[in-house]
């Protein structure tokens, strides 16, 4: 099968586009003929060697895909060939940027026909996340105020509007060229992050949910009320420690399943959640891909459309 993989860590150069072998279906795993795999920030820190994980050269790529199921190992008895399904790898495992993968069959979702290949791929790990994050994490409620930090981001975007479906308000940052962008997914409030500072133009949020990292996570405590609690999902493995004690750190826990998926297939079909903008790519412009996703300078999602 054709699929995109590193054979040293590094910078965009390393990534090549060859054969790889056909990935076989274990007990209790289906193989999946990728028809659309996305781009994830953890995928360029995965090439470039940022998570402490023992690896095996070559490496795959990509984390969430969406497809049609090809084979079924024994034990699987609620997918057959011919599903069409959307999902992530397990925690630790890479390789959705190719034209096969092999996936635990109890964490992929069955992909309603209304739903594109590409925006299910689109939606299966920034759903995911937003979900771990605003209903699992945060407990987010009706009448509360968050603010999301870069709301353009496929993660952040699939959270303003869940935010809004659960009743909450939503204050977002991003730049000016993004405003519209992030008011057409519902956001309350927009605050030009190169204009404003946002810890003198926002206070008094029961919840903050940072998607950006750096000095950013660490002023978000700032905005928070006495009780507030701050998720984030840009700070490495641990939440960054608040310089006050009034206030809750979390980090989601991405755990991969069957139950956020199908939500995401519920929001979306009640209306509550759109797919994000997408940029279009082919497997064989990788390099390329990731190097627009490493600069962070884009809204939406990047897919790879692969059939």
């Amino acid at each position: 099968m054709k699929a995109v993989f590193i054979e040293r860590f590094g910078g965009p150069e390393v990534l090549k586009y060859g054969d790889l072998p056909d990935p076989v279906a274990a007990a209790g795993e289906v193989v999946v003929d990728v028809a659309a795999a996305s781009v994830n920030a953890a995928d360029w820190k995965v090439r470039a060697g940022e998570y402490p994980q023992a690896v095996t050269f070559p490496l795959g790529l990509g984390r969430d895909f969406s497809g049609t199921v090809a084979a079924a190992g024994s034990d699987v008895d609620d997918l057959k060939v011919g599903d069409a399904v959307f999902g992530v790898l397990d925690a630790g495992r890479e390789g959705a940027y190719a034209e096969k993968l092999a996936i635990k069959a109890t964490i992929v979702a069955r992909k309603p026909d209304s739903l594109s290949h590409i925006d299910a791929a689109a939606l299966a790990l920034t759903g995911l996340t937003a979900i771990r994050a605003i209903e699992d994490t945060l407990h987010l409620k009706r009448g509360e105020t968050i603010l999301i930090q870069g709301g353009a981001g496929g993660v952040a975007g699939f959270a303003i509007q869940l935010a809004k479906h659960l009743g909450a308000r939503v204050i977002t940052t991003t730049s000016a060229a993004n405003t519209d962008y992030v008011r057409g997914l519902g956001a309350d409030e927009v605050i030009d992050y190169n204009a404003q500072d946002f810890t003198r133009a926002v206070s008094g949020c029961d919840a903050v949910f940072d998607t950006v990292g750096g000095d950013v996570a660490q002023k978000s405590f700032a905005v928070l009320k006495p009780g507030g609690r701050a998720a984030f999902i840009a700070s490495g493995p641990q939440a960054p420690k608040p310089e006050r004690s009034d206030v809750v750190a979390l980090r989601p826990a991405v755990s991969r399943a069957r139950a956020p998926l199908d939500r995401i297939v519920q929001l979306v079909a009640a209306g509550a959640v759109r797919p994000p903008e997408v940029k279009l790519f082919r497997l064989a412009q990788a390099v390329e891909a990731q190097s627009v996703s490493e600069g962070r300078h884009f809204r939406g999602k990047l897919v790879f459309q692969v059939r």
